[in-house]
């Protein structure tokens, strides 16, 4: 069997820690606070008059997948995110299905912010916002990236910093001035209660699944975990502000829009208030206010729309460009931790000598997400086609990272918790308690009821997402099978160590000292090392058929 390796924190040409508490920050909100700048036009245009409470509903489960990402990445400061937490708790290949899953909706992310931040910014140049010159636009923007990356970490934080601080300032400012001089109760009402009185289940679900879109961003911050400076640390505290802070722009943003503006103007297949153009015009023109929400949003404020619209069209093109950034920098996170795990092949290992970069992830990746972009540019909307195969792959990781955090709290009880999901009930068993979070239990069963809206209601997502998940898993049988190593079973791995490697390397020793005691007290009371669900499962059955084996994926 190969060497079973993770990332060391501490191995020579290993990533380096160059994130602070702002940068920390700024990179979950450039993905997260982007999202509304794509998703408002897209969710309106579906949803209608209900498009205030699919962005509440999928707020709410924002919510709950944000306090589930803190209390992990806490836990587990380690370059990886989701797919780290669902192979520690679930075991190997359901740890390399979250992955992939994950990796599906960064390159997605990659493309449909490129995609859209072109849109933005072809707000100055019009004759070329429509296929095929915004196609090969984006992909120059993803080759832009793709060298930014390649250069570091620090470089492209710094980026995301001061376009977060510009767009803050700008979203509040929107909302402040568009309720106080722009917003219209009657026009907000009768949109309403129009969509309500000839109520449409399929439209709410469609609307609803893709409004998750607008809260897809935190696992950025778990993919800098093994960057940023005390993680333990800082890591609650920029999760917990940006959950606050993402979840009100977009119940303000998607409330003031109904209030200012008809919704049909957002929608490309609607041929209302069009005043005499032509039927290809009116699409035309539609499509681009769906493309490019928040500057249509912002021409309607009086007295300054004139004023504002540029200056958004010119942020909006760059938090989506950094957006589609945090894109590139996880996918390529996430298959650094995956190899260095033999979930993938090794020379995803590969790290750039002057940079300390994973330069082969970053390419191979990068290339993905122009064979979407390409693909998409194919389809009758571009941007629906790319928002479908991302709430599919969102929504599978999701569900796969609260199972595990449901899973870790009875097989992982030595890691110190320095957040902790709120609402628990104590499980009280003969040798120990076990605390039960009622929140994260809601949001695996609302994570659900978005799997099955996005299955019934995503045409393109319901057929390339499954078929992105299939094509993984017959990649990783045979990259398994090739190397020799289980594929049910989990590679033995030294967890404590990694922890205790972490913990002294980024300045946490006091977590240090509370996780070597915790450990030793667990080998005194008998309960023996942490195991896989999964190895936990094949274990059992073969000690029911009188086998007696020892655990292949036992881990120490």
């Amino acid at each position: 069997m190969a060497e079973a390796a993770t990332a060391g924190p501490g191995d020579e040409g290993g990533l380096r820690r160059a994130v602070g508490p702002w940068g920390s920050y700024t990179w979950g909100y450039a993905d997260v606070g982007a999202d509304i700048y794509v998703a408002l036009g897209l969710v309106i245009a579906t949803a209608g008059g209900s498009s205030n409470v699919a962005f509440l509903f999928a707020g709410l489960i924002y919510a709950s997948i944000g306090l589930a990402y803190t209390e992990l990445a806490a836990m587990y400061p380690l370059s990886g995110g989701g797919q780290l937490w669902v192979m520690r708790g679930l075991g190997d290949i359901f740890g390399f299905t979250a992955g992939w899953s994950v990796l599906l909706a960064f390159t997605v992310d990659i493309a449909l912010f490129a995609y859209i931040s072109i849109s933005y910014l072809d707000r100055f140049f019009p004759a070329l916002n429509h296929p095929p010159y915004n196609i090969v636009e984006s992909i120059v923007m993803v080759g832009l990236l793709l060298t930014l990356n390649t250069i570091g970490v620090r470089e492209s934080s710094k980026l995301n910093e001061m376009a977060g601080a510009l767009d803050i300032f700008a979203e509040s400012t929107i909302i402040v001035i568009g309720f106080a001089f722009a917003f219209w109760p009657y026009l907000y009402w009768s949109q309403i209660s129009h969509f309500w009185g000839h109520f449409q289940a399929n439209r709410l679900m469609f609307g609803t699944s893709l409004a998750i879109i607008s809260f897809v961003g935190l696992e950025s911050i778990s993919q800098a975990a093994q960057e940023t400076e005390r993680p333990t640390t800082i890591i609650p505290r920029t999760s917990l502000a940006l959950i606050l802070t993402i979840l009100a722009y977009a119940i303000g943003l998607s409330n003031l829009a109904l209030g200012v503006v008809p919704w049909q103007t957002y929608d490309p297949t609607s041929h209302v208030y069009c005043h005499g153009l032509s039927v290809a015009a009116c699409s035309a023109s539609h499509l681009a206010h769906e493309n490019a929400p928040m500057i249509w949003l912002a021409e309607h404020l009086p007295l300054i729309g004139a004023y504002l619209a540029p200056v958004v069209a010119v942020l909006g093109t760059t938090l989506l460009m950094i957006s589609s950034n945090s894109g590139v920098y996880g996918s390529s996170r996430i298959v650094y931790s995956m190899a260095h795990n033999d979930l993938m092949p090794k020379f995803f290992t590969y790290v750039q000598p002057k940079f300390r970069t994973p330069l082969v992830a970053l390419v191979v990746f990068c290339l993905v997400a122009v064979g979407e972009l390409i693909a998409a540019g194919f389809t009758s909307n571009a941007l629906e086609s790319l928002a479908q195969m991302y709430a599919f792959s969102a929504a599978v990781n999701y569900l796969l990272v609260f199972v595990s955090l449901l899973v870790l709290r009875f097989t992982d009880t030595a890691t110190p918790r320095t957040f902790r999901m709120p609402w628990n009930v104590a499980l009280r068993r003969p040798d120990r308690t076990y605390d039960i979070p009622i929140s994260g239990v809601v949001g695996l069963l609302f994570l659900v009821a978005v799997l099955v809206m996005v299955v019934i209601t995503n045409a393109i997502g319901r057929v390339a997402g499954p078929l992105w998940v299939v094509a993984g898993l017959v990649f990783y049988v045979l990259y398994r099978t090739r190397r020799h190593l289980p594929l049910l079973r989990s590679c033995p791995r030294d967890w404590s160590a990694m922890q205790l490697e972490v913990y002294h390397e980024s300045g946490e020793t006091g977590l240090a000292q509370e996780y070597q005691t915790a450990l030793r007290r667990n080998d005194r009371r008998g309960y023996g090392s942490t195991v896989p669900a999964l190895d936990l499962l094949l274990n059992w059955r073969e000690r029911r058929r009188g086998k007696g084996s020892t655990p292949e994926g036992t881990q120490t």
